[in-house]
This record gives structure tokens, C-alpha cells and sequence, in this order.
């Protein structure tokens, strides 16, 4: 199966398209059976969009999606994503559970698991945010100039539904790559590459450490991800020792990951030149509830982000690692020293360890590829075209190409489980542990069996609606209102479907109440109190989020 992956969307669906088109004249292919995209995707149905979209005003762009979503082109390759982190979340958020947001183009939802012909696709949507990892998905349009950046952020509920799978995937998708993944390949060239990499990763702030606690939980052949605007791969060698140990903390320790040196693709792809390799670094212990500080920040993310140019995306006012002796607040650290204890800052509670999870005996796989690519950009390495065979023992609905997108029992299965959880609402009920879930995921599986499989309802249907009015160009870039809210019917089917409540829909009267009461976006760019207010959050676009990003 040919399968086309590029690194961040960002709105360029007409260059990725044509790109993919020439790779394939180049090979003499008649053509690729799906692209996957690393998020930043940009599903733009309009202006009002861009309202709920964590983007700068002069980065501001209308984009190429709306030509899809309107019907005015069709996307020639059928195509896969995940959220990343600047997106339009209010679009995604009608689809928490997956679907189209456009013909022949899937959003996996916040977390999701989906079969295309034998190949068995789990993915999770979202950055890395340690404050935010246990709150709920509580952002409501209008969002404030909190929500449209907390509204990506990944949670500790998706994830843990993905936890819960117990067999054998063929491929992860993350927008943010999984914590620690650096020190699994050429580090050395990669902080070279990207300088200011080098002491994120030291500090254990570089990546996603809910994306390695999936990762190393189902251990896939393959893991993509975009996020950092560079291309990298690395090769994890799974112990085969660890296969009936419990630990689970996040992330996995260093010492029970190996690297070699001398792992060749399978697949006969060159995803990187071969470089000479010093000795395994030991990756630190992590900070495990502190923001992500690798967010991509596009006021300083210009065509020259991936040069070697650390000026360009290292500043004064770049985010500070929370131990860092550098103080923002102008106080020294040795007069605060002085202070009394009152005026101490608070330290971060530490993120409470997962629970101990045994490792499923139907994950037999014991090594992961992993491939980050780029933006598109000319000159920048963002597409990758490889030939996967399935590890998975999934029995495919559809054995000959065109493939279709099916449904996955075990992760319906799942989805029921934790349908009685509000993922909207605070606060989220804890973790009951993986002996609770597997006796009601087991349950779950038969009620799927009987009303799903067997009614032969397991195709994910081809049921695109438009629900946002189509793309105005009279209205501008900056709109004075904000977007209004949806029910999605895709989302209104699936739920039917596996017979849950829909928390995703409200009344008209309801939308309309909170859409009038809000404040007018902010023009600049939709960040809320503008550069006057000068606090920790209300500053935060003009102060400390510039570089790589605050959150």
C-alpha cells in the first residue's frame, strides 16, 4: 500500500496535492492510495474561521481548504489528518469523534482508531499543555484569548481511551512528536539543525508525553508527526524483556529503549542521509506538568524558521524553562532568594504517574519508525511517499483498492465504554485503572458485534454536509463577529450509530446567548486584551510567547 505523509498542513492543499502528483510521475506510479497529514491543517471554511484560529493578524490567510469544503475542487488523493495547533478549532470541534470535513478528506478527531483496507491508523490530535492535560474539553465559542490556544491542547482522557487498545496497530499519527523521540535518532544533528532544540531536550520539555505514553503502549510499525518544521527519524528497539513489566510512568524511562545504529528501512525508503552516530546520549527525566514550549509560535515562524539561525527564533522574550534561574519578572534570583517565603513561586504539582499497565499480549510488535517532516515549503523536506505492509491481524472490510475508511471494533468498543465520562465538562472522572475497562470493554465489544458488524454498518459513510456558510472574499480577513456553532450531522450519525448520547449539540437559543455576550474579537489577531493589558496572560502575545511559543 502506497502512502503519501507530509509534515504541517498549513493551508497549502493545492502545493501538497501537486507535489504528491509529481513524486508519483517521477516513480512512473499511477497515483498514491492516501495521504496522512501531521496537523496544521487549517480546515478554513470561512472568514469567521479565522476568529477561532491561534494565528497573528499578518499571518492571517484564507488558504486553499475552502475550495474543497464549498465543492468548488475535490481532493484527487483521499486523505487523513490530525489537529495540530493552529487550526480551525471551532470547525474541528464538531467532529470530536472523526469525520469529513470536506469529500475524500478524514479528521481522526481528537483521538481515534480507523482501518483503510488492512492497515490499522491510530491518532491523536493536539500539543502537549501540562496544566491543561486533566481538564475537560470545556472551550465554547466565542473563545477568549485562552481558549483558542487551551482548546488544542491534548487531554488526559483521549488519551486515555487509546490506552485502553490491547492489540496491534500498523501506524500513529501525532501533530507533536512523542517526548524523548530525539534521543532515538541523530540528535546531534538535529540541535545542529535546530539549536535551540538542544536544551528543551535536555530539560525534558521537547515533545508530547501523552504521544510516547501511546506510542509505547501499542508500539506501531510506524509513528508520523510534524509540529517542529524539520525532518527526522529515529528507530526505537523495544526490549523484549519489558514486554510483561507494568511500568507506565510518563515518559518510559530512557534505559528501557534502545537504539541501532544499524537499522536499515524496510520499506527501501531513505529517510535520511546516513550520518555517523556518537555514543547514545542519556536522556533526562523529563518535567512532566509544564507547558510546551515547542509550540510553534507563526509570528516568528517565517521561510528561514528551519535555517541555522537561532537569532531568528531564540529572543529575550522566548519562553523560560520554569527552573530556569532567569527570572521574567525583572527580580533577580538572588534577592528573590531573600524574600520570605510567601513571595516563593509555587511549584508545579507533579503530574500523577499513569496506572500500571501490563503489556498486551497482542502487541507483538518490537520496533517503531518514526518520521517527522516539514511544512510545504520549496526547498524543504515535507512529503514522503513509502510502501507499508500491515503488521496488524485486522480482518479488512475492503481487500482491493479503492480502499475505504472502516471502523475499528475494538476502539467503538471503547468509545461506548467511556460515553457515560462528559469529555466537556469538569471535573473529568479519574482513571479506574485497566482491569475496571477491560471487563466493560469486552461487554461493549459484543453489543458492537451485534448491532454493528453483523448489520454491516462498519464503513465509515461517505456523509459530508456542509454546515458553515462557504467562503466570502467581500467579508475580509478580519470579521467583527465571531463564528457561530454547529451540529455536525456526521457527528449526530455516529452517535446514533453506537447509541450514545450526543454531547455536542446544543440549542440555537443557547449558541446565540453566549455568541452576543461576548466581546468583539480582537483585530490584531484574535488574542483578547491586546498589547496594553501587560499581565501574564494578557501580555503573553507581546511578552514571553514569542520564539517558540508560550503555550
Amino acid at each position: 500500500m502506497r502512502i503519501a505523509v507530509e509534515g504541517c498542513g498549513h493551508g497549502t492543499l493545492h502545493a501538497i496535492y501537486a507535489s504528491i502528483q509529481k513524486t508519483c510521475q517521477v516513480q512512473g506510479w499511477n497515483g498514491i492510495d492516501l495521504l496522512i497529514i501531521g496537523g496544521d491543517f487549517q480546515a478554513v471554511r470561512n472568514s469567521y474561521d479565522l476568529n477561532a484560529m491561534s494565528v497573528p493578524a499578518k499571518y492571517r490567510a484564507i488558504g486553499d481548504f475552502h475550495e474543497y469544503y464549498s465543492g468548488g475542487r475535490v481532493a484527487p488523493y483521499l486523505t487523513l489528518f490530525v489537529g495540530g495547533n493552529h487550526e480551525a478549532s471551532n470547525h474541528l470541534w464538531e467532529l470530536y469523534y472523526g469525520g469529513w470535513v470536506a469529500p475524500n478528506i478524514y479528521y481522526l478527531g481528537a483521538a481515534n482508531v480507523v482501518n483503510f483496507g488492512s492497515l490499522r491508523i491510530a491518532g491523536l490530535s493536539g500539543i502537549w499543555s501540562g496544566p491543561d492535560y486533566r481538564k475537560p474539553h470545556s472551550e465554547r465559542l466565542p473563545y477568549d484569548f485562552k481558549e483558542v490556544k487551551s482548546v488544542y491542547h491534548q487531554r488526559e482522557l483521549d488519551v486515555r481511551k487509546l490506552l485502553q487498545l490491547r492489540t496491534q496497530v500498523d501506524v500513529g499519527v501525532s501533530h507533536d512528536w512523542p517526548r524523548k523521540i530525539e534521543w532515538q535518532g541523530d540528535h546531534e544533528q538535529l540541535f545542529r539543525f535546530k539549536p535551540h532544540f538542544e536544551s528543551d531536550a535536555k530539560t525534558g520539555r521537547l515533545g508530547s508525553p501523552a504521544a510516547r505514553y501511546i506510542m509505547d503502549r501499542l508500539r506501531p510499525k510506524w509513528w508520523f508527526a510534524a509540529h517542529l518544521h524539520c525532518k527526522f527519524s529515529a528507530t526505537l528497539n523495544y526490549d523484549q524483556e519489558t514486554n510483561s513489566t507494568s511500568g507506565r510512568k510518563l515518559p518510559m524511562d530512557a534505559d528501557r529503549l534502545h537504539t541501532n545504529d544499524d537499522t536499515h528501512n524496510t520499506n527501501n525508503v531513505n529517510l535520511e542521509p546516513k550520518m555517523e552516530q556518537s555514543p547514545k546520549a542519556e536522556a533526562p527525566s523529563p518535567l512532566a506538568n509544564v507547558r510546551n514550549t515547542d509550540e510553534i509560535d507563526l509570528d516568528m515562524d517565517d521561510d528561514d524558521l528551519c535555517t541555522a539561525k537561532p537569532a531568528i527564533v531564540e529572543s529575550a522574550t522566548s519562553a523560560v524553562p520554569p527552573h530556569d534561574t532567569t527570572e521574567t519578572d525583572g527580580v533577580p534570583p538572588d534577592l528573590r532568594a531573600q524574600l520570605p517565603a510567601s513571595f516563593a513561586r509555587p511549584t508545579p504539582a507533579a503530574a500523577a504517574a499513569a496506572p500500571s499497565m501490563s503489556h498486551p499480549e497482542a502487541i507483538v510488535n518490537n520496533r517503531t519508525q518514526f518520521l517527522a517532516l516539514d511544512k510545504c515549503l520549496p526547498n524543504r523536506r515535507f512529503l514522503q511517499i513509502l510502501e507499508i505492509d500491515p503488521i496488524s491481524e485486522s480482518s479488512p472490510i475492503t481487500t482491493s483498492a479503492p480502499y475505504r475508511f472502516t471502523y475499528d471494533k475494538e476502539w467503538l468498543a471503547i468509545t461506548r465504554t467511556f460515553a457515560s465520562i462528559n469529555p466537556l465538562t469538569s471535573p473529568v472522572s479519574a482513571d479506574e485503572g485497566e482491569p475496571y475497562y477491560r471487563s466493560l470493554i469486552e461487554t461493549e465489544e459484543a453489543w458492537i458485534e451485534e448491532n454493528v458488524v453483523k448489520a454491516g454498518m462498519m464503513v465509515i459513510p461517505e456523509n459530508f454536509e456542509i454546515t458553515a456558510p462557504i467562503y466570502d472574499p467581500s467579508v475580509g480577513l478580519h470579521p467583527k463577529d465571531h463564528p457561530k456553532e454547529y451540529t455536525n450531522p456526521q457527528t449526530v450519525a455516529f452517535c446514533k450509530l453506537l447509541g450514545i448520547d450526543n454531547l455536542f449539540d446544543a440549542s440555537e437559543e443557547d449558541r446565540e446567548e453566549r455568541r452576543l455576550k461576548a466581546p468583539a474579537p480582537d483585530s490584531s489577531g484574535g488574542r483578547g486584551r491586546g498589547r496594553g493589558s501587560g499581565g501574564k496572560d494578557g501580555g503573553a502575545w507581546r511578552g514571553r510567547a514569542r520564539g517558540r511559543g508560550y503555550r
